[in-house]
């Protein structure tokens, strides 16, 4: 057996003959077309709400660009000393945001701990100026060493957050993975526990190439559309995302 990664795998065959199924024919651009917004109504009744869905070609843009939605001057991002977001993205949050950071905050196990997040919140004083502002804390779910955080661990988190007035995101790209393995609802896992906004992924689970941004909380994000247009993360035939996720979604494939 090989390990390398899920990156190298295949596609799941009902994925692939989905794309195949919507490839004739003309349709809406630009997420516009039926398909498309067939697609954004089962994520809200997967994330049981309405959410505000908006595509990406990969992991990384989407962590990107939920970064540039949630910046602030000086920006500062704390993450998990692991995270895929601080050790293999190659400064794309700083790219896309105009020069935000990451801060790490230690932990057991590729997770968070509350109180090293608390305590290393509370370093960037706003007397500080210099040092830069906290503008989120993200979380990565499941996390890259493998494990997951259980519902409790992300309320844990979003308690913190919330004390320090800071939205919190999820780096979903094996999100299907936590589900499955905790048994919880998407809904339960995310907003319901404290989660604005996550990278929902679906590349590394049988896609071809399938990632979003899923903004949960319509407080945050508001020019989310603008900074996907001027990232060049706007696809004009968005149908062929969507029709990977229609079939992932369908009979719950993504939980098999």
């Amino acid at each position: 057996m090989f390990f390398a990664s899920d990156n190298w795998a295949g596609v799941h065959p009902d994925i692939s003959a989905n794309l195949a199924r919507h490839a004739d024919g003309v349709a809406t651009a630009y997420g516009d077309g039926d398909l498309d917004r067939a697609v954004y109504r089962r994520f809200n009744e997967i994330f049981e709400r309405e959410v505000q869905v908006f595509f990406a070609a990969t992991g990384t843009a989407a962590n990107a660009l939920s970064m540039a939605a949630l910046n602030r001057i000086g920006g500062i991002a704390l993450c998990h000393s692991e995270a895929h977001m601080n050790v293999d993205e190659f400064g794309a949050m700083g790219f896309y945001t105009g020069g935000a950071r990451m801060a790490p905050v230690p932990g057991p196990l590729g997770r968070i701990n509350p109180e090293a997040l608390d305590r290393t919140i509370k370093r960037y004083s706003q007397d500080l100026a210099p040092a830069g502002q906290p503008m989120t804390v993200t979380i990565t779910q499941a996390t890259e060493v493998g494990t997951v955080y259980s519902v409790d661990d992300v309320q844990a988190i979003a308690e913190v957050s919330r004390r320090h007035k800071l939205p919190l995101h999820m780096d979903g790209a094996r999100f299907a993975n936590a589900i499955a393995a905790t048994g919880v609802s998407p809904a339960e896992m995310t907003w319901k526990s404290g989660v604005d906004l996550i990278s929902f992924g679906a590349t590394k689970n049988g896609c071809w190439m399938a990632d979003a941004v899923v903004i949960l909380n319509p407080d945050v994000g508001n020019d989310l559309r603008l900074q996907r247009q001027r990232a060049g993360q706007t696809f004009s035939k968005a149908r062929f995302i969507s029709a990977q996720f229609e079939a992932y979604f369908t009979d719950d494939l993504w939980l098999r």
